[in-house]
């Protein structure tokens, strides 16, 4: 394939040899097709890159470790793309490494390689699991700082998370979903992704303790493990309306929104209050359809645009700040929604 970088460029940007990547190119054989996938995404993320930012200055490379649905990895890397045009005075350039779900040990495994090979910044969303916590622990020690998004691992060696108030978000929903259900009977399902994300936790025990304390007659249903995979999350809500014929509400904290109205319209059931959480492509949607009642949002951008800034000081190229205060929790409606950028 035709491409105008250097092969060095290639090569730092997948994390691989020159020798790999110049088997790959001339199509010599002996290398996996994962590796050679490797390789071309590598060439597409410099492409990418090159038409937001002038390679020239000091350049720092970060990897991007996020374990995420697709539509929240797609909304990662569009937003800091987004964002290389404005992180002055450095230039950052990134390398992606994206998975829907699977064990921790998947991610050990490549939070080690990146240990061995190099970086000098690691943004991670990762279960806050013992394993992922040591495997930050060998970064540091590496001398490679770590930066968490959106859910924060507060026992490893990260130098900064970057995010929203999770509880505080949980509160607003339980706020939002007693006072639009008002003197409405019906018990709220509560849905995240997985127990080991301490944002979803966060998230669920604000809310259930805005729910307790304000609505105590409101029965809390709580499902967990859809990984926020639509396939997963309709078996669990199916199930949930199932057994309990009074839920009418759904706080959905890792979501598989999609899925969950499915399963109430396939069960002729109403969903007066739907709270999800980001406006990523399905979200919109919904939303726009007036399917969900509100999203808890934040600006994906600054969160990132801080990540990369958080690197840029650990190796001196800005100076010192006080600790990141966290994002703003927008409450977004169907009559309130943002316009789309340009382009």
């Amino acid at each position: 394939m035709g491409h105008p970088f250097p092969l060095r460029e290639i090569a730092r940007q997948a994390g691989l040899s020159e020798a790999t990547v110049d088997r790959v190119l001339n199509g010599r054989g002996g290398v996996r097709e994962s590796t050679a996938q490797e390789v071309h995404r590598a060439i597409a993320d410099l492409d990418r890159q090159r038409t937001q930012v002038r390679l020239v200055g000091r350049t720092f490379m970060a990897d991007i470790v996020v374990q995420a649905p697709e539509r929240f990895t797609t909304a990662v890397r569009a937003a800091l793309e987004a964002e290389l045009p404005s992180l002055h005075p450095a230039v950052v350039r990134s390398r992606f490494h994206f998975r829907e779900t699977g064990p921790a040990a998947g991610l050990v495994t490549l939070l080690d390689r990146i240990a061995r090979r190099g970086s000098q910044g690691v943004v991670l969303k990762a279960p806050d699991v013992p394993e992922i916590t040591a495997a930050v622990g060998r970064l540091t020690a590496a001398g490679i700082p770590v930066v968490t998004l959106v859910t924060d691992l507060p026992a490893s060696g990260r130098i900064a998370y970057v995010g929203i108030d999770n509880r505080a978000a949980g509160a607003t929903a339980a706020h939002l979903v007693g006072q639009w259900l008002g003197d409405r009977p019906g018990n709220v399902l509560t849905s995240l992704s997985s127990g080991f994300y301490r944002n979803e936790e966060e998230r669920e025990m604000g809310f259930r303790g805005i729910m307790r304390a304000r609505h105590p007659d409101r029965a809390l249903v709580e499902i967990a493990e859809g990984q926020g995979l639509d396939a997963t999350q309709y078996d669990l809500v199916r199930a949930a309306l199932d057994k309990d014929p009074e839920i009418r509400a759904v706080y959905s904290i890792g979501g598989g929104n999609i899925a969950t109205l499915r399963a109430f319209a396939e069960l002729g059931r109403e969903c007066v209050v739907f709270i999800a959480h980001d406006l990523d492509h399905d979200n919109t949607r919904l939303l726009r359809e007036h399917r969900l009642s509100a999203v808890l949002h934040h600006d994906l951008r600054h969160d990132l645009r801080e990540a990369c800034h958080e690197v840029m000081r650990f190796h001196g190229a800005l100076p010192p700040a006080g600790p990141l205060a966290p994002s703003a929790i927008q409450v977004v409606t169907p009559y309130n929604m943002p316009t789309p950028p340009a382009g």
